[in-house]
């Protein structure tokens, strides 16, 4: 996985690294950012050095096999020029992508040049991207998110999880729309409020279902019961949002 550090804990690359340990798979960090983040909010961030990133991941591809890719914050547009790169010589490797832009508190953790290089060279190579309720509307342009999904759609993504954390009701709605067939609903219970690192947890566990030889679809249902599951345990570590408990045995 290729994210940013939240020194909380709570979000970001060790989400990731949680995650795909608990869902029996291996991960292989590499770290895109730097925050200054709690888990109210994100304060300041810097990205790590494009050429630093493109030999952690030639290095890596040239030792083990890697069988899936899970993107978060990657703290600038050269990154994502690093990624596309990489991902032109390695094809065929699943990408998931969590679109990070902003975190829940509202501190930014994307400009608008990473925005552009995303939508332009980014998406087109994710099998899914992941986005929340306000980074689907921004990316796609319309509040609407069928139509905002849509909108990716045609601009390239190959499909769209439109998550439902950031919504209302007595469940979780995750939308995934595809081109050429109509929206797939995937629903959980909603226990609480929100959560800090919800979104990268459900991403990077969809990669390990992808890692592991599941299909897309039962990726995203795994995905979807364990970050339940981490909800339900939730750590009460700091005085903003609580944080899922990826440290729970998971059972399949």
């Amino acid at each position: 996985m290729v994210s940013g550090l939240d020194p909380s804990g709570g979000a970001g690359i060790q989400a990731d690294i949680q995650a795909i340990t608990s869902l029996g798979c291996h991960p292989m960090p590499v770290l895109s950012c730097l925050t200054v983040q709690d888990t109210r909010n994100v304060y300041n961030a810097t990205a790590t050095d494009p050429e630093i990133i493109r030999q952690q991941l030639e290095c890596l591809a040239a030792d083990a096999p890697i069988h899936a890719i899970k993107t978060g914050a990657l703290g600038s547009a050269d990154v994502v020029d690093v990624l596309v790169d990489f991902l032109a010589e390695h094809p065929g490797i699943p990408l998931i992508t969590d679109p990070v832009i902003k975190a829940a508190g509202g501190g930014d953790l994307a400009d608008e040049a990473l925005i552009a290089r995303m939508k332009e060279r980014l998406f087109p190579h994710a099998e899914i991207i992941t986005p929340n309720g306000i980074e689907l509307a921004l990316l796609g342009g319309d509040k609407d998110a069928a139509r905002a999904a849509h909108n990716l759609l045609e601009a390239g993504c190959q499909s769209v999880l439109a998550t439902g954390g950031h919504g209302k009701g007595e469940e979780i709605i995750n939308t995934l729309y595809s081109h050429d067939q109509e929206p797939l609903y995937f629903c959980i219970e909603r226990i609480g409020g929100e959560y800090h690192g919800t979104g990268c947890t459900l991403a990077a566990s969809i990669a390990a279902g992808r890692a592991s030889g599941l299909s897309a679809r039962a990726s995203i249902a795994q995905a979807q019961n364990y970050v339940l599951r981490a909800i339900r345990h939730a750590l009460k570590v700091g005085n903003g949002q609580p944080v899922p408990d990826r440290g729970i045995p998971w059972e399949s």
